[in-house]
């Protein structure tokens, strides 16, 4: 089980880098270049942030992308349901479809239980917090 997928990961980076910069805008070509990514790679997760609303984007000389709300506002848990979709430890299946004991099953419960901590803690990750984490760390 991956709880972070590549693309949630270049999405965090991406918006990290972004928010650390002090430009209003920033190139794809300078995203590209500082976050040694794909450049179709990176560009289809740009768009995916522009069209979801976390970033801003303008075309032509001088143009690039910014963040749209600022790195506090975005959590981990926002970018993982836009590139992975709903936050799952178990779905509880049985040959595709749902598992006949899943109202009785006692494993159900506690798996239940810890998937609403993990949650809770990735939602309380922003940007901002990853930010502010890595310059403890230099």
């Amino acid at each position: 089980m991956k709880l972070i997928t590549r693309n949630t990961d270049y999405a965090v980076r991406a918006l990290c880098y972004i928010a650390e910069q002090k430009q209003e805008v920033i190139s794809g070509d300078q995203l590209v270049k500082s976050l040694e990514m794909p450049r179709s790679f990176l560009r289809k997760i740009l768009q995916t942030l522009n069209k979801e609303g976390f970033l801003n984007s303008s075309k032509g000389k001088g143009g690039g992308f910014a963040l749209a709300v600022s790195a506090g506002e975005i959590t981990l848990t926002d970018v993982m349901k836009i590139f992975q979709g709903p936050i799952r430890l178990s779905e509880h299946k049985f040959k595709k479809s749902d598992c006949p004991y899943i109202s009785d099953c006692l494993l159900k419960k506690k798996i239940d239980e810890i998937e609403k901590e993990v949650i809770a803690k990735l939602k309380a990750i922003t940007i901002s917090s990853i930010l502010k984490k890595g310059d403890k760390g230099k």
